[in-house]
């Protein structure tokens, strides 16, 4: 029977089976083994099922290689293939901003300050590569000493143009071989930072600047920030204060700021709105910020005053402003007059004035704006309030029909906020609480799952000695699709020392000004368009579902990443969390750009996955 049984055999097979068949015989039993196995482990699991944990554990062992292992079949499933490695720009890009090439848009025809702002259409750029860090560029030191004290080989800045800026922030600060220190041994400042903001809060009626807080003062917007050191105090006294400046392709005060770990973006409004609503920040700043506030009929003025809130206060410092004589009673020199004229139009109040200093108060009372006498400002239609992404200047007042026309004065202490505020904000109060627990069990889950990377064995960095540990810091965090900020309140809570930029891409619900009511940097953004800050800024890109939205929306994912990589510091860290088929694109793509990525399965029997990547420390 059992040669009868091969007779019929060699007849269908023939005498000698090919040896492809036998293969594909071989993989067919291997894979139903695999698969029968993880049918009986699953029925198994059904079986004695006990709660998921809500701290993520062995991330790293076998489920997360079974994941890698599937999207790499998958990826070749669909046909993909493995692309190579992008390169390395040239010497020249080390410091690359996207959409300020100066030189194009002189060509352009932009002048009068307008080659110095954002033209993302004149900066299409069809190369593909990836920004190389400077040849002596350091990993930033860990806070607190990184805020004082940072790498002078990871920044674009002369000897000579650190030691001519006359600014009130850039005096007197140490310039060593490889560091820049902006402190003294004894921790005093030496540009008189702390006296300079005792003055302030003396000024407008308080005590000490310990009082900032009480006072309503929880968001400053200091132009022309120098390079940070009023923002460092004011951080120091968990005050958020966010720099903005022009765009420098050297000696950058914008680079300066983020080097040491504050927040910071390029952005002027020579032309065009700052990117955020009306009504957005406590305290307006400039300290010889080189802006001639009377300018074009005040315009400059109007746009400061669109963004303060009601009751905010606009500092002005500068030479021009000293008045006449040695007594701050005595009357102001005529070059103040044009601003005078315009602040009493707008409904501001000239509060104090010492020295160089001058401190208005915008208007409390939206019924000013209607008493004035004839040639006041006009108010803004209101269509002009919902969106203000880099729209021109509008010669109006801002902000007067809105719901948030809250007086600083007026506003509950901290980031918690109320069913009364959050419906005056047009949010459903349940919508927030639960946002606001997702992100608080997220956090957990993030800091667990990323704490052993970050804080465990790692690979020493080609040509440096040995590593203390912990030899990676998180100082600062890009939210990408911020939504309601939870993300940042998490952190707070959590007390972790990290502060976020919260990005809302203008594509989505506009939340921003929810965002920056809780005391939270923020900033709208087009994410199909580079974002504008300079190379390796953020410790950490965090987004989540910002990949399909964008997918649906028609942006190139790969620019996106690029970008990502762009800003974020060698050895920093991404965490994209999306549906599995996002994710499974941009980690092929991350192999491109030379990211160490890993999936992680968030839950189980769930569509959704986390894909964190680390950039490496490229030095060739």
């Amino acid at each position: 029977m059992r040669s009868s049984w091969i007779n019929k055999l060699s007849v269908i097979l023939g005498p000698r089976p090919p040896v492809s068949w036998l293969l594909l015989c071989l993989i067919s039993v291997l894979a139903l083994i695999a698969v029968l196995g993880s049918s009986s482990s699953n029925s198994f699991e059904s079986v004695t099922s006990i709660p998921v944990p809500d701290i993520y554990t062995n991330y790293r062992r076998l489920k997360e290689q079974a994941a890698i292992d599937y999207l790499e079949l998958r990826t070749l499933s669909l046909g993909v293939s493995r692309q190579r490695e992008l390169g390395l720009c040239g010497k020249e890009l080390e410091n690359y901003v996207p959409c300020y090439n100066v030189s194009a848009n002189l060509l352009a025809g932009f002048k009068d300050g307008e080659e110095f702002d954002r033209h993302c259409e004149l900066s299409r750029d069809g190369q593909r590569c990836l920004v190389r860090p400077p040849k002596d560029y350091k990993i930033p030191l860990r806070w607190p000493a990184g805020r004082d004290v940072i790498w002078s080989g990871n920044v674009k800045i002369t000897k000579d143009q650190f030691l001519s800026s006359g600014s009130m922030t850039k005096r007197l600060m140490l310039l060593e071989e490889n560091q820049i220190a902006f402190h003294s041994e004894d921790g005093l400042n030496f540009d008189g930072v702390k006296e300079y903001s005792r003055q302030i809060a003396e000024m407008i009626g308080l005590g000490s600047d310990s009082e900032f807080l009480q006072a309503g003062v929880r968001t400053v917007l200091d132009i022309g920030c120098g390079f940070g050191s009023f923002a460092a105090h004011l951080v120091s006294l968990k005050l958020m204060a966010v720099c903005i400046a022009e765009y420098e392709a050297t000696g950058s005060q914008v680079q300066l700021a983020l080097e040491r770990g504050l927040p910071a973006m390029i952005g002027n409004f020579i032309s065009r709105q700052l990117p955020y609503p009306s009504l957005s920040f406590d305290m307006v700043h400039c300290a010889q910020c080189g802006i001639i506030w009377d300018k074009r009929d005040g315009m400059f003025l109007i746009e400061v005053d669109r963004v303060l809130k009601p009751g905010g206060y606009f500092v002005l410092t500068s030479p021009t402003s000293k008045p006449r004589g040695s007594s701050s009673s005595t009357k102001k020199g005529s070059v103040l007059t044009p601003i005078e004229e315009l602040t009493q139009r707008i409904c501001w109040s000239l509060l104090a004035q010492q020295d160089e200093t001058l401190i208005w108060q915008k208007t409390m009372d939206v019924h000013c704006y209607t008493s004035r006498k004839q040639g006041a400002v006009p108010l803004c239609k209101e269509e002009h309030d919902t969106q203000s992404y880099y729209q021109p200047l509008i010669p109006c007042i801002s902000g007067t029909t809105s719901k948030r026309w809250i007086p600083i004065q007026n506003r509950s202490s901290g980031f918690h906020l109320s069913s009364v505020e959050l419906e005056v904000h047009g949010k459903y109060p349940d919508d927030y609480f639960e946002d606001s627990e997702f992100w608080r069990s997220s956090l957990r889950n993030y800091w667990s799952l990323l704490t052993p990377l970050i804080f465990s064995d790692h690979p020493k960095r080609p040509g440096d000695e040995d590593p203390l540990p912990p030899f990676n810091m998180i100082r600062n965090v890009m939210d990408m699709n911020a939504r309601y900020g939870g993300l940042n309140a998490a952190f707070l809570e959590a007390k972790r020392s990290v502060w976020v930029m919260n990005v809302v891409p203008t594509r989505t619900q506009n939340t921003l000004p929810l965002i920056l009511y809780q005391g939270f940097a923020g900033v709208l953004h087009d994410w199909c368009e580079p974002f504008p800050t300079y190379p390796r800024t953020y410790d950490m890109l965090h987004a989540n579902g910002l990949l399909s939205h964008l997918t649906s929306e028609g942006c190139n994912i790969m620019n996106l990443l690029l970008e990502m990589d762009r800003i974020l510091r060698p050895e920093g860290w991404v965490v994209l969390s999306d549906n599995m088929v996002a994710i499974e694109k941009a980690r092929a793509l991350a192999t491109q750009i030379r990211w160490e990525a890993r999936v992680i399965d968030l839950q189980k029997g769930t569509d959704q996955r986390l894909l964190v990547c680390q950039k490496p420390f490229l030095k060739k």
